[in-house]
């Protein structure tokens, strides 16, 4: 009989990783409440999620070499307690200036809170029962960005926006006495050498690319001097980092795990999954308050239900038909599921009701349930036990720059589509077409008067972002289709109960 996973420990890195990743989206919901307070411009506003994004990616593939140097509960405990008192100066953050600072930190304490909680589940449940605990910690990653909305609308519209980042304490005391009596320590590697300037050509490849994908949508992209200067000292320090990642053998970040096919392949399925799936999250709130109209604490309840199937969904699966089934069926499965629910998102109109826009999310929240887990399983089959931290990291920044990307690649994509959309439809307004007399009569309106210009102006934006989001959504759909091949790809899981610690990465 296989031994019992410590169910404390389960629970405590729950907890932290539901904070860390719920910080990210339940924020969004507030910063228009933020411009009023802090006097900010919506351009300057947006640093509040930069300035914690960008610091997120650059320490997040540091956490083996962290865990290595001080170990994995000491680092765990130091990054709980700085994320906790990190986030109540951000509740308490005076101007623009110290929130920023104050975020910056927030997302370097939180960002080994991911992956040290994805490799504490690893180690916490026997190897025939990892899908069991990748579903677990799938709960906490993919339902939390789920939940953010829903719970950041609902502090905003009846409490101060300042609770967003106060709730966080009790939770995350919670998970502080779990860790400090249940979580055990790894060997502490007191030589380790640091490689410096494979930390900061890392830090700069990571952090400009953060800030680039952050802020192109609002400086219009490559027609700015400062996003064309950070894609270029992105680009070079990357190139750097690659190359002389490849030539040592200390490297700060070992880059011959992308050697086992399975980990390489499912680091990119998941950072295009995210970057498909990141871009409906970020849309779905943009869609029901400023196109349908809705507040936005019932806007953030269109989530909801595709949270809670997902989460459902992933526990089942984890429990009772993960260790039954190829990894592979599962999610070519949730493909599946998720790419007709994108398809069902491109055919929204302006008539969709509450139910048209949420039952898309619940197939999409089954899609979810039988990807995300399974990927992680594929993905770490064959990494070496002592290894695990570090590919933690290595997978959890591809992750979280997937999800940028989508963000950055949807913002875009709908500013263009609306105007290409915008151009169209104005062509036709004039009065030799039909149409436009008849909704003319139809309003009651004469032409040219200046109620009529208004009213068509109004018309004109309400249809083209309609459009622009059919646009959005259809190409999603094709992303999800073209992770196929990826699948097919991937080598076959063995469900066995031996460990793959003592198999090298470059063997695999």
């Amino acid at each position: 009989m296989p031994p019992r996973p410590n169910w404390a420990v389960v629970i405590a890195v729950m907890l932290l990783a539901l904070l860390e990743v719920l910080d990210v989206t339940v924020v969004n919901v507030s910063l228009p409440h933020m411009i009023g307070t802090f006097g900010a411009t919506p351009d300057q506003i947006t640093w509040v999620i930069t300035s914690y994004m960008i610091s997120t990616a650059v320490v997040m593939p540091l956490t083996g070499f962290l865990t290595g140097r001080f170990g994995r509960r000491g680092v765990l405990l130091v990054a709980v307690v700085g994320f906790l008192v990190t986030s109540v100066l951000c509740g308490a953050a005076w101007n623009l200036s110290a929130m920023v600072v104050f975020r910056l930190f927030q997302g370097a304490f939180g960002a080994v809170l991911i992956p040290l909680s994805q490799t504490v589940l690893f180690d916490a449940f026997p190897r025939e029962q990892r899908a069991k605990a990748m579903g677990i910690w799938g709960v906490a990653i993919m339902v939390a960005p789920l939940l953010g909305p829903v719970l950041g609308g609902y502090i905003t519209e009846h409490y101060v926006w300042r609770w967003v980042f106060y709730v966080n304490l009790p939770l995350g005391l919670i998970g502080l006495l779990l860790v400090w009596g249940e979580v055990k320590d790894t060997p502490h590697r007191h030589q380790l050498s640091t490689d410096w300037k494979g930390l900061l050509l890392l830090s700069l490849a990571l952090g400009c690319l953060q800030a680039v994908l952050d802020m192109g949508h609002y400086r219009e992209w490559f027609e700015s001097r400062l996003i064309q200067c950070l894609s270029a000292l992105s680009l070079a320090a990357g190139i750097a980092f690659v190359v002389r990642g490849l030539s040592i053998d200390n490297h700060i970040v070992d880059l011959r795990l992308f050697r086992d096919r399975n980990f390489s392949l499912g680091c990119i399925l998941i950072a295009s999954y995210c970057m498909s799936m990141f871009g409906t999250i970020i849309l779905m709130p943009l869609l029901s308050q400023s196109l349908l109209g809705y507040p936005a604490d019932i806007a953030g309840l269109v989530f909801l239900p595709r949270g809670l199937v997902s989460a459902v969904c992933m526990l089942l699966i984890g429990s009772f038909l993960a260790h039954r089934v190829d990894p592979r069926k599962l999610i070519l499965f949730g493909l599946c599921f998720t790419t007709v629910a994108c398809f069902e998102m491109s055919r929204f109109s302006l008539e969709t009701d509450m139910w048209g826009l949420t039952w898309p999310g619940i197939l999409q929240g089954v899609g979810m349930a039988c990807i995300f887990g399974q990927i992680s399983v594929v993905a770490f089959d064959n990494i070496p036990r002592e290894r695990a931290d570090e590919a933690a990291g290595l997978y959890s920044v591809t992750r979280t720059l997937g999800g940028a990307f989508g963000v950055a690649l949807a913002s875009t994509f709908f500013v263009r589509q609306e105007q290409v959309h915008w151009n169209v439809l104005g062509s036709h307004v004039t009065q030799y077409n039909p149409n436009f007399e008849r909704w003319l009569d139809l309003q009651q309106l004469d032409w040219p008067t200046q109620a009529a210009l208004g009213r068509l102006g109004g018309e004109l934006v309400r249809q083209a972002q309609m459009l622009a989001f059919v646009d959005i959504y259809l190409a999603i759909t094709w992303s999800f289709a073209l992770l196929v091949p990826f699948v097919l790809y991937l080598r076959r899981v063995i469900h066995g109960t031996g460990s793959s610690a003592s198999v090298p990465v470059h063997e695999a």
